[in-house]
């Protein structure tokens, strides 16, 4: 009886051992796959700054990475400022936002507030369905049907607006973002303690004004989080882009023209058979390390703001 028992003891020790084993090797793992992708991104960046410089390439205004083949083209060996690109992406980001952030916020506050049970679990899956369809249906969504749509209001009101523009982009690119801020800040608002609820109607006041008052306020935390991890997914973006916006590198705030972003640039500077020992093709990997410094600094200040939220309210 001893003997089983100091037998089960050993086996549950060399099991435990055993796990802790695989457990750890399985974070080192993850994190080698993050250095080793983040030291080949930054390596080849710094063979790109060899041949141009920081702050041309930083604060410059033209972009044209084909090498001119004649001295009278847009730079003798090509430009590489990202203001056009960083102007692009942040517009449809804007623009995206401006249709997530209010249809996906209030779609939330109706499933956590007014819904039923049976209502809210038929609304929530229906509505998570676009997170699940691939970003080229959007594009061709965007194609097909938002850009001529548009573009038929715009004739009409006396508005030219181009055939791919970055408000076609902005709009279908909120449409895929609306189930992730919504069914994030339902999840918020649905942790907000029911006792301030019921402390705010105890003294008088409406439904309505209990959501906005007491509610919100509350989630604000958590519903900024949610919002700052939608424009990171919206800055990452890449098919939506390069089918309704386009690939022209225009320095330009107007909704309404042809824009590129970031990621769409670097795949079209990775197409075809390319080798890593030229301006443009080096490019590309000094856009993702830029890319990849400014989604890292929204996903941590978005993870913050959850933590200081969760840490309240759990």
């Amino acid at each position: 009886m001893q003997k089983n028992n100091l037998m089960q003891k050993k086996n549950r020790k060399f099991a435990d051992k055993s796990l802790k084993t695989l457990f750890m090797l399985s974070a080192l793992f993850s994190v080698a796959i993050t250095g080793g992708i983040i030291l080949t991104v930054l390596i080849e960046s710094l063979r790109f700054f060899h041949f141009i410089k920081l702050q041309d390439f930083l604060f410059g205004l033209q972009w044209s990475p084909q090498l001119a083949i004649r001295s009278d083209q847009v730079g003798s060996s090509g430009a590489f400022g990202i203001l056009p690109l960083f102007a692009g992406t942040f517009l449809i980001m804007i623009i995206a936002m401006m249709v997530a952030v209010p249809v996906g916020l209030f779609s939330a506050i109706y499933m956590a507030e007014y819904a039923s049970k049976p209502a809210h679990s038929a609304v929530k899956p229906l509505l998570e369905i676009l997170a699940g369809i691939p970003t080229v249906v959007y594009g061709y969504f965007a194609v097909i049907s938002i850009t001529p749509l548009l573009r038929t209001m715009g004739a009409t009101l006396g508005i030219d607006i181009s055939t791919e523009s970055a408000l076609s982009a902005g709009f279908v690119m909120g449409i895929m973002i609306i189930p992730f801020i919504s069914s994030l800040s339902d999840d918020i608002i649905t942790a907000v303690p029911q006792s301030l609820r019921d402390a705010s109607l105890a003294l008088g006041a409406t439904k309505s004004e209990t959501i906005r008052r007491v509610v919100l306020p509350a989630a604000l935390p958590g519903i900024m989080g949610a919002v700052l991890l939608g424009v990171s997914r919206a800055i990452g973006e890449t098919m939506i882009v390069v089918m309704a916006a386009g690939l022209a590198a225009n320095l330009t705030f107007n909704p309404l023209s042809e824009v590129t972003t970031v990621t769409a640039q670097i795949v079209s500077l990775l197409v075809g058979d390319q080798a890593f020992d030229n301006t443009k093709t080096l490019a590309a990997f000094a856009l993702g390390l830029t890319l990849f410094i400014v989604t890292l600094m929204l996903n941590m200040v978005a993870l913050m703001i959850v933590k200081k939220y969760r840490e309240a309210y759990e």
